[in-house]
This record gives C-alpha cells, sequence and structure tokens, in this order.
C-alpha cells in the first residue's frame, strides 16, 4: 500500500524523491518489512511466556480476546491483570468475531478455527473450499481468511479469504453444521467482512482494489462499491485505500475513514458516497462503533512523518466532533467495552512495527496504559 497518489494537493517537485524511494522499499503493502511482509518488531519481548494465573472455572465476561498473527494462538486476556491462557488455533491468525453462545470464529491462514471461549478450546477447525490461496504461511500477503464476521442471528458466519495475487472470496459457514454452504468471489484482499444489522447484506473491504463487495446471503450474489476519496492513482502501489468498514446503527450506512482526514459514508443501496472531514491526520485502519453510533478508529501513524501525525485513536461522535487520543506506537485493530468507557487497541501487524499487546485506553480521559498480551495481536474482541 505504498504512497504514490495525492493526498490533500497534487505531489509537490520537492517531495517526489522521498515517495519515490519509499516506493522503492515498500512494493504493495502497509509494512515496511521484509520478503514476507513482516514487519519488524520493536524489540519487546514477546508476550508467549508471560502469563498471570488463570481464573478458576470457566473464562468470565469481560475477558478480551486477541488473535495471535505471530504465535497461531488466541490469547484471553484480564484486562486489568494481563494474559493468562492461550489456545493454538491454526496459521496466522487474523480476524475473530464471537457469538452471543461464546465461541468464537478466527480466520487463519488454514481454516476456521472455532473456539470454546468457556472452556478455552478448539473444537475445530474448518477448511477453506477457495482454490488458489497456496500452503498456510506467515506475513502481511499470506492466503487465508483475513476479515469475518457473524450475522445477527448467530447461523452464518462470513470470512474474507485472500487469494495472493488475485481477487478474494467470501466464504458463509453453517454455525450449526460447521461446513462451508457457498463461496462469493470479491475484489483483492478482503481486510474486513460485516454485516448489515438485519442480516440481509454482507460487506466485504477489499482493500487493493479500492472497493467494497457487497454479498446478498442465500444467493451469494455481489455488486461492486468503489470506495476511493482519493482517486485510485497508484492501484497496487497506493497507500490510500480503504482497510476496515463499521456499519453505523442508525440508518445501515458504512463508515470508512482515511487518513484521518476524510471519512467516507457510503450508502449500499444507491452505491453513493458522501465524505466527511476528520481530523486525527494520520494512515488508519481498524474501527467499530458503539450502539450509539460513536465511531472508533486506529491511526497506525505517518505516511509522510514531515506533515502527517503519530498513532492514535479518534472517538467520533455521531454528530461528528472527534476527540483524538494520541498512542505510543503501532497499533492495528480495536473493541470497545460495553459501556463505551474503555477502548482496547492491539499493537499487532503494521507497516511500521508491531509489540506484544494492547493499549488500554480511557475513552473520557483519553489515559492509556500498555498491557502486555498476545503475540503480534490483530484482531480483538471482548466477552
Amino acid at each position: 500500500m505504498t504512497r504514490a497518489a495525492p493526498r490533500r494537493r497534487a505531489l509537490s517537485a520537492g517531495r517526489a524523491p522521498a515517495v519515490i524511494a519509499a516506493l522503492a522499499f515498500v512494493v504493495t503493502g502497509c509494512t515496511a518489512g521484509g520478503a514476507d511482509g513482516a514487519a519488524p518488531h520493536d524489540g519487546a519481548p514477546s508476550a508467549a511466556a508471560k502469563k498471570v494465573p488463570a481464573p478458576a472455572g470457566r473464562t468470565p465476561d469481560g475477558t478480551v480476546l486477541v488473535a495471535d498473527f505471530g504465535a497461531d494462538t488466541v490469547t484471553f486476556v484480564d484486562p486489568a491483570r494481563g494474559a493468562f491462557d492461550s489456545v493454538h488455533v491454526g496459521t496466522a491468525p487474523y480476524g475473530l468475531a464471537v457469538g452471543d453462545d461464546g465461541r468464537a470464529w478466527v480466520a487463519t491462514a488454514e481454516g476456521v478455527a472455532v473456539v470454546d471461549t468457556a472452556e478455552r478450546q478448539r473444537i475445530t477447525r474448518i477448511p477453506y473450499e477457495t482454490k488458489g490461496i497456496g500452503e498456510p504461511t506467515h506475513g502481511e500477503y499470506r492466503g487465508g481468511g483475513m476479515g469475518i464476521a457473524l450475522a445477527p442471528d448467530g447461523r452464518h458466519v462470513y470470512v474474507g479469504v485472500n487469494r495472493p495475487g488475485g481477487n478474494g472470496t467470501v466464504e458463509a459457514i453453517d454455525t450449526r453444521s460447521l461446513k462451508v454452504t457457498g463461496v462469493a468471489e470479491v475484489g483483492r484482499r478482503p481486510f474486513d467482512v460485516d454485516v448489515a444489522r438485519d442480516g440481509h447484506e454482507v460487506y466485504a473491504t477489499d482493500h487493493d482494489s479500492f472497493d467494497v463487495t457487497v454479498v446478498i446471503p442465500g444467493s451469494l450474489r455481489t455488486r461492486r462499491i468503489e470506495v476511493a476519496p482519493y482517486g485510485t492513482e497508484g492501484g497496487l502501489g497506493s497507500w490510500l485505500k480503504p482497510h476496515y468498514t463499521a456499519v453505523r446503527p442508525s440508518d445501515g450506512k458504512l463508515l470508512l475513514p482515511f487518513e484521518g482526514e476524510r471519512l467516507a459514508v457510503v450508502d449500499s443501496e444507491t452505491g453513493r458516497t458522501r465524505i466527511e472531514r476528520m481530523t486525527a491526520d494520520t494512515h488508519q485502519h481498524g474501527v467499530t462503533i458503539t450502539a450509539d453510533g460513536t465511531l472508533f478508529a486506529v491511526g497506525t501513524g505517518p505516511i509522510d512523518p514531515s506533515r502527517d501525525k503519530g498513532p492514535s485513536l479518534t472517538v467520533r461522535t455521531p454528530q461528528g466532533q472527534e476527540k483524538v487520543i494520541p498512542l505510543d506506537g503501532p497499533h492495528e485493530d480495536v473493541a470497545v467495552s460495553p459501556d463505551g468507557r474503555t477502548a482496547y487497541v492491539t499493537g499487532g501487524f503494521t507497516r511500521d512495527g508491531y509489540w506484544d499487546g494492547i493499549s488500554v485506553v480511557d475513552v473520557d480521559s483519553g489515559t492509556v496504559r500498555r498491557l502486555t498480551a498476545g503475540d503480534r495481536p490483530l484482531g480483538i474482541a471482548i466477552l
């Protein structure tokens, strides 16, 4: 996702050499890592061996789950004390979703792992039916599952599957039979998957094709909506692509933040996009939204350090007012406590490195504390 397209204005001659150098360093992704797309570690020790005593009995409500891209596990985290247990789920887990029944659905390179979170045991792993994803491996561009979401009624789970070098798919899984019931073709690298509040549409956020694919459950018919508020100049070499989507509770519109500058508000019925101003001025990835419509957006850091701001968490009210809370170091995804007062932001896979933990953010005061948890954590959910 290297930057080639303009942001607020055309690229000046003075900035061109720096951008060209960046393009030579990072070809198509969000990382500054090696050939496998692996971002450099920031030097902090792995959290895999740093666990507090596990609670007696079943896993308590309020436990935070993180998908450990670096350890092939899901880690269970007490938000006050730290990590207390891990379950092996499969190679390079990315996104995860938790149902009302307490089962977690984890998108790995090998298939969708199903975890009994109460007993902290993997139940099974459902292999993908998508062809051409390659052997299970690590790295940003690995084949297999990325975004994942549950239908509101809990009867299906939908997972975005990356085909390296080509278009991806969304696979529908029956949560009772634990079988894939259908496959829909979508765009390139489906970073995120979301479901409409009424369950009648599924949305794949296709990072490398500048679009959202709308999938109709049952028929698995699709339609594409381009979401490119900066245009598509640069193609695979552009920084300015969609990453994650939130579905607004009030009207079902899709919210996609770009660069801490522009919020794309997409009507999935008409395909029209309206742009609203944002204020964080930083490259943005993970998002979530609360029942009252408050949007949380993770800023990973600057594209151009001479102009852009560092990592942050934007808290945006339904009226568009924003609080930007600075974060220390790279982050990827976010979950929010049921009362809306605490945000948990994963420190895992991003273009500028990663660290083994989460930032715990007090939304009202803006205070942040770091909690060692997991190994390169990406996806996150709260029980």
